[in-house]
């Protein structure tokens, strides 16, 4: 660090102590998921800023050699006493120098997982602990829960059995077969390991409990249960008679701790079956809440529910933010939770009391059979939106004529205009936001100096379609509704390039060449290998379209499982035959809320789309994944859009000061860290998400 940022730091911190009742906060270190230990994403190092920002240039790049085709790179890095930790695609774990990129070690857990075990899914970041000269290395890939060596990249075989815990297990139900894996990491509070977990979407999902580990031996310490069991505060808010058979509710967005307090604050998601549901009658806490747990015990000490009975897939996305805001003369230490809806949520961190009145709206009602929709939504007064929230007339994409009437045509019997409307069993609806957003797990970024949240957000509209159960004629169509139908759709045809059709594949695949791919996963696709050998064995003859998919009764009285009676057709942007989005631009956007007063100070499209620039149409933005990074010399760095670019922003007025290309789209939320004196601002570029696939850690800094 240079002299000029230890004193500009020093007084940061000292600044900070006179009103900050937690601890105080460095915000030169990027040690934590979301860099300082408050998870704000901003950084005190000020060598780059705005007058010398556009003279950054590539330092180093790191190629992991291993991706593929669909593969990403979700991964935040963290810099350690001067290593840099990250993921590749297939989830090796490596430590880098982090002035000059070079390879300290790389671990491939499959090492010691064996090859039934080569799914592993995204993954956006590890987490690190130390006690003397113990230095750990925590990480997931699939359903194991690892320890490494932070110096050497050594499993730690005295962790859990033989270096490996099994997340599937100690989850307090009878059945440990689930599709489960962790792709936010985990918060360390003292000797624990508090994590969440991604789940199924179907009702084959395990309950989304939320578990603390001991770091040294791998055991268990305490479970917080999300779907509550019987006698526990919330039960009455789920049907008793299928409560058991319900998933979900799981937090897959990553946490917060205040360390301070000794509270964890984890947003959760919804229940399953996402769209209709029949067999979940209620409210159904804790999903979609910001639970606030004593991150020693795992005891509830206040909740919030943002949705009731969600029918929508409206998650709580990202992190929350800690912050300390200026409200009526008083200084406030206030989470804040960004949503998919477009809405922040700002609660006192002890009590849970909202920030800005919260009111409890009527919405509209389900018509879908078997459905009981709640008839309120708790809509916060303030801060503000941090985009449109409802799509109307006005908001039917017009840039071209053609693109209009194919839009429009596609809507000739949608429900639109109205942000509460629920699936409907015989028109679809227009989703707005859509299903990434909103707000999405790249989280937003806060400045403790000027007390202003920066937020990245995707707002274009989606389809949801309902079919009912009752027209399924064999178990292959059931089977794979249940499994695959939601990204694959029940035509099919899937959502290329993100999403490949599955018409075809006997000319892709055996019998044997598919068992082996739905056992082990591939990319993002998951691994089914907790699906039993009859469902599995059905399946592939359903896809290979042969002509006896199975007798679903024979099934059905086998399995004794729940299938939902209506199902979601798949997940569906609106767009046009060319894939423009179905709403007027801007589809990408970037805000700046100023948390004392609740109000928007500046909000610009963001990303670009080089086609329509050429067709006259500017400033559109772009579908955006990824975070931002704010710092004290003046500069929001953000990558995350689809058009492969980093970019930095003047933090006050939202003015561009420079970009650069990226060798693949930096789907991903940059680290910001010093060493040897020098600034760094490191990007991993994977790609994915409908643009090519990356396997490159990008760093850039100031010239010597």
């Amino acid at each position: 660090m240079t002299s000029s940022n230890s004193l500009i730091a020093a007084a940061c911190l000292l600044a900070f102590s006179c009103v900050e009742k937690t601890s105080e906060i460095d915000y030169t270190d990027w040690s934590h998921y979301g860099g300082p230990v408050d998870g704000s994403r901003y950084s005190a190092l000020t060598q780059i800023n705005k007058e010398n920002v556009a003279q950054l240039e590539v330092a180093w790049t790191y190629h992991t050699g291993d991706a593929t085709e669909r593969s990403q790179i979700q991964c935040q890095p963290i810099v350690v006493n001067g290593l840099l930790y990250a993921t590749t695609p297939k989830l090796n774990v490596f430590a880098l120098d982090a002035a000059t990129g070079e390879e300290v070690w790389r671990f491939d857990p499959f090492q010691i997982l064996g090859g039934e075990n080569s799914w592993a899914g995204t993954n956006r970041g590890v987490s690190y602990w130390e006690e003397g000269e113990d230095k750990r290395i925590l990480f997931t890939a699939g359903n194991w829960l690892m320890a490494v060596n932070a110096l050497t990249g050594e499993p730690i075989l005295s962790f859990g059995d033989q270096g490996k815990v099994d997340l599937r297990k100690d989850l307090d139900t009878d059945l440990e077969d689930f599709l489960l894996t962790s792709n936010s990491p985990g918060v360390v509070f003292e000797d624990k390991l508090i994590l969440g977990m991604r789940l199924s979407e179907g009702l084959d999902a395990a309950p989304g409990h939320i578990r603390a580990y001991n770091i040294k031996t791998g055991k268990r310490e305490w479970i917080f249960h999300t779907i509550p069991q019987e006698g526990q505060a919330g039960y009455e808010t789920w049907d008793p008679k299928h409560i058991r058979q319900i998933g979900g509710a799981n937090n897959w967005a990553g946490m917060t701790v205040d360390y301070a307090r000794g509270i964890v604050y984890v947003p959760t998601g919804s229940a399953t079956y996402d769209f209709w549901g029949g067999y979940r009658t209620g409210d159904n806490l804790y999903a979609n809440s910001l639970l606030a747990l004593d991150a020693r015990t795992g005891k509830r000490i206040w909740h919030f529910q943002a949705i009731h009975h969600d029918v929508w897939d409206r998650d709580f996305p990202a992190n929350p933010n800690l912050i300390r805001i200026q409200k009526d003369g008083k200084w406030i230490d206030a989470v804040a939770q960004i949503s998919k809806q477009g809405m922040t949520y700002v609660f006192d961190r002890e009590s849970g009391e909202p920030i800005w009145p919260i009111i409890e709206t009527p919405v509209t009602q389900s018509v879908m059979p078997g459905e009981v929709s709640s008839k309120t939504q708790p809509i916060p007064s303030l801060p503000e939106p941090f985009m449109n929230m409802v799509y109307g007339e006005k908001d039917i994409l017009n840039l071209t004529p053609e693109w209009e009437k194919d839009i429009r045509n596609q809507l000739a019997n949608g429900i639109i205009g109205d942000t509460w409307a629920p699936p409907h069993p015989e028109q679809p609806i227009v989703l707005f936001p859509g299903m990434d957003g909103g707000g999405e797990w790249g989280g937003a970024s806060f400045d403790p100096e000027t007390q202003t949240m920066y937020i990245n957000a995707n707002q274009i509209p989606w389809l949801i379609t309902m079919t009912p159960n009752a027209n399924f004629d064999n178990a292959g169509l059931s089977i794979y509704t249940n499994y695959c139908g939601n990204c694959h759709g029940l035509d099919r045809k899937g959502n290329p390039p993100a999403l490949p059709s599955l018409l075809g594949l006997k000319d892709k695949y055996t019998t044997d060449s598919l068992d082996q791919l739905l056992r082990k996963g591939r990319g993002a696709m998951p691994a089914f290998s907790h699906i039993s050998k009859e469902e599995r064995g059905i399946l592939i003859d359903y896809l290979l379209g042969k002509a006896d998919a199975g007798d679903k009764k024979e099934l059905e009285a086998e399995s004794a499982k729940l299938y939902p009676r209506y199902y979601m057709k798949g997940y569906q942007r609106l767009t046009t035959k060319e894939g423009i989005y179905g709403s007027n631009p801007p589809w990408g956007l970037l805000t700046a809320i100023d948390m004392n007063t609740g109000l928007k100070k500046w909000q610009i499209p963001l990303g670009s789309i080089d086609s329509l620039k050429t067709m006259g149409f500017e400033n559109t933005g772009i579908e955006n994944y990824g975070g931002p990074v704010a710092t004290a010399g003046g500069v929001l760095f953000i990558a995350a859009t689809k058009d492969e670019k980093v970019r930095a922003f003047d933090k006050e007025t939202g003015k561009l000061l420079w970009e650069a290309q990226l060798p693949a789209a930096g789907h991903a939320t940059p680290a910001v860290y010093e060493k040897n004196g020098k600034q760094y601002l490191v990007i991993a570029c994977g790609g994915g998400k409908g643009t090519k696939s990356g396997d490159a850690y990008v760093a850039f800094a100031l010239p010597d």
